[in-house]
């Protein structure tokens, strides 16, 4: 995080840390008087070009004429000769360099920087997929499933299911788009009929599912399902139309761990399976075994199947391009691995872990450098949600191609790329302005929302709106991507964020016994050079009082030290990294400002919030030495000492570093939450 506005840093401090400290704005300082004057620049010059001397042959000079001749021939050579390879440059840098029709490719694709719309589900969303029978289909952490169905503009809400009693824990639809099977650790399995949005399966397992994927193609007798155990190496085959439960085929012996992931390759006939070890296996949809008529080799010694097991790292996600000719894996090393399907060998790996975007925000890329602040807030959601390991229900990272396969769109710290697999080059980046979303997990609808009916000439061809949904971390939103930037939409004055969901009965009693219950109206801060007591403002800033009182009550900011102490400005506080980058409110995330009227920075001792932006509060707090006027409408204002102003000047005449931290840390012992304060 860095400052919030108006206080700069000299250049060098911002690239020295990894992410600037969120907080009020150092006072305004005056421009400095005087310009230095331009001078021309002085040092040595290059050496002048030495005149050659031209011997001009006599007219008496028998050969005078087959020298000039000889001359004007080598001069021709040599121009051939360089325009021959400049062809052969070119040539090759087309071949290399330069995709065919690159510009018809991107066009059908989205082109909005910011999101057009969002929907609501009641938890956090962790499952997408689009069909190519124009259905969107999510999934969350409360076992909830929603259809949408692709509109000529947008997305258009058709049912929500209450599919399982847990989180969905995957979620896949067949390649055809006639079904699609959600699953979920209570060991239930649900199959939907995609076209008519009804559920008509329902399976009961004698195990935990660790992943499903459908098999089959159109035109198939089997509706094929295979499943695999999170506690097994065993991978179970189901005939879902048949209406038995019984498997016709149980592979135990393909791998040697729990299988974490399965794709199906429509195009070969042939699932692409990784187990928890990293193990990448092929196998046949018809007999499966290894599918010897799909690949050009005979042995997994020549491909780069390996890799993931040679990294010790696994493959958390897997998509196959539309022509079966590549897959891409999103993997827990933060690395995505582009494999060619035939050949089993490597053609594309992209480092997306956090040290490689530090690294790529220090080398100062005009292209991907990002603000000092913004990069800070996206470093932290990254950091704090390592969701490589987290046990928590969110998004799985994955990359998928566009229809053409020759791009690769993968989500990252600064958006979602748009990476051209032939160039290596990257023509789009989506999502870059929106820092306080995290995607994580995208799928994309590439078709036409509606088809032409024969017999109906006189109807308009509808045009094409690709459309990219994705997901965040902890975020109860799937947001749509478009060719439309927010503004550009038809409704536009109502907000880009619908909420399209109406809060529980549970919730509603929550608030309103939250509403109704009188709040703290003061504290008592004590830190290791005194207290300090404050007066709460909760009729005016309830949000930002439950927020500290909470954090207070909870130890959150037992041994929390000041972080950042400026002489003359101000005390800041609050965040449990103590750099300045961390921090979060008791609900998750930032909420909201509570600008007053009446409560300004007017004084010495006023206590505010921290902030990168608006609405960005979270849990650092800080407290004014002097009037700070330039910080109102900007800070929220909610206390203010009465007692204890020595302890707050003691705290600011501590000695500190370049970056304003105390040499010698200073810390919050624990925070008293008081019902009432005299005013001194």
């Amino acid at each position: 995080m860095s400052e919030a506005a108006g206080g700069k840093r000299p250049a060098e401090e911002a690239l020295e840390e990894a992410a600037a400290e969120e907080g009020p704005p150092r006072p305004p300082a005056d421009a400095a008087d005087g310009e230095q004057d331009d001078e021309d620049t002085v040092g040595p010059q290059p050496p002048k070009p030495k005149k050659r001397k031209v011997c001009v042959a006599s007219s008496s000079c028998w050969c005078s004429f087959c020298c000039c001749t000889c001359l004007l021939l080598c001069m021709m050579l040599l121009h051939f000769a360089a325009i021959a390879a400049s062809l052969h440059s070119i040539t090759m840098m087309s071949c290399l360099q330069v995709l065919p029709f690159e510009q018809q490719y991107l066009d059908a694709l989205p082109s909005a920087q910011m999101y057009e719309k969002s929907y609501m589900h009641r938890d956090t969303v962790t499952h997408v997929v689009a069909t190519p029978t124009d259905f969107i289909i999510t999934g969350s952490a409360d076992g909830h499933l929603k259809f949408w169905k692709k509109q000529e503009q947008g997305v258009e809400f058709v049912k929500h299911y209450r599919s399982h009693i847990g989180a969905v824990d995957g979620l896949a639809a067949s390649h055809d788009g006639s079904l699609c099977v959600s699953i979920s650790r209570d060991r239930s399995v649900k199959v939907y009929d995609v076209l008519g949005f009804d559920m008509i399966v329902m399976m009961k397992l004698p195990y935990t599912p660790g992943a499903a994927e459908w098999i089959f193609k159109k035109g198939d007798a089997a509706s094929k399902l295979a499943i695999s155990d999170l506690n097994s190496p065993a991978i179970h085959i189901y005939d879902v139309a048949s209406g038995s439960e019984e498997p016709i085929a149980s592979l135990s012996s393909l791998h040697a761990s729990p299988v974490a992931v399965m794709r199906f390759n429509a195009a070969a006939n042939t699932v692409i399976s990784s187990d928890a070890k990293g193990f990448i296996e092929y196998w046949s949809c018809e007999d499966f075994k290894h599918p010897a008529g799909a690949v050009k080799f005979t042995m997994k010694m020549d491909t780069d199947l390996f890799a993931l097991a040679r990294a010790k790292t696994s493959a958390r996600s897997l998509e196959v391009s539309r022509d079966g000719t590549q897959f891409a894996a999103f993997c827990a090393d933060s690395r995505v691995r582009v494999w060619r399907f035939a050949t089993g060998k490597l053609r594309r790996t992209y480092d997306e872990s956090l040290e490689a975007a530090h690294e790529l925000q220090k080398s100062g890329a005009q292209q991907f450098a990002l603000d000092d602040m913004d990069f800070g807030r996206r470093w932290v959601v990254a950091a704090a949600g390592a969701w490589r390991h987290t046990p928590l229900p969110i998004p799985t990272p994955n990359a998928l191609f566009d229809e053409s396969g020759n791009f690769l769109l993968l989500p990252s710290l600064l958006g979602i790329k748009v990476i051209n697999l032939a160039t290596n080059a990257l023509p789009r980046l989506l999502g870059r302005p929106e820092n306080t979303e995290r995607f994580l997990r995208i799928a994309l609808w590439q078709g036409l929302p509606k088809k032409i009916r024969p017999g109906m000439p006189e109807m308009k061809l509808p045009e094409r709106d690709p459309t990219l949904v994705a997901l965040a971390y902890k975020k109860q939103r799937l947001y749509i991507f478009t060719k439309r930037e927010p503004a550009d939409a038809e409704d536009a004055s109502m907000g880009r964020d619908v909420f399209n969901e109406k809060p529980s009965t549970d919730e509603l009693l929550a608030a309103e016994a939250g509403a109704t219950s009188a709040l703290p109206r003061g504290a008592c801060v004590h830190t290791t050079k005194g207290d300090i007591t404050i007066r709460l403002f909760p009729d005016e800033c309830p949000r930002t009082i439950e927020n500290f009182t909470t954090h207070a009550a909870n130890g959150y900011y037992d041994n929390v030290i000041f972080h950042r102490v400026i002489k003359g400005f101000m005390l800041q506080t609050g965040d449990p990294l103590g750099d300045g980058t961390g921090g979060e409110s008791i609900w998750g995330g930032e909420f909201e400002d509570e600008f007053r009227p009446t409560l300004r920075h007017d004084r010495p001792g006023i206590l505010s919030m921290a902030n990168a932006g608006p609405n960005t509060n979270g849990s650092q707090f800080f407290i004014t030495t002097v009037p700070t006027p330039w910080l109102d409408n900007k800070h929220t204002v909610f206390g203010r000492v009465v007692k204890g102003m020595d302890v707050v000047s003691l705290i600011e005449k501590v000695k500190t570093d370049r970056t304003d931290k105390p040499v010698d840390d200073v810390k919050i012992v624990n925070i008293d939450v008081l019902d009432a304060v005299a005013e001194s």
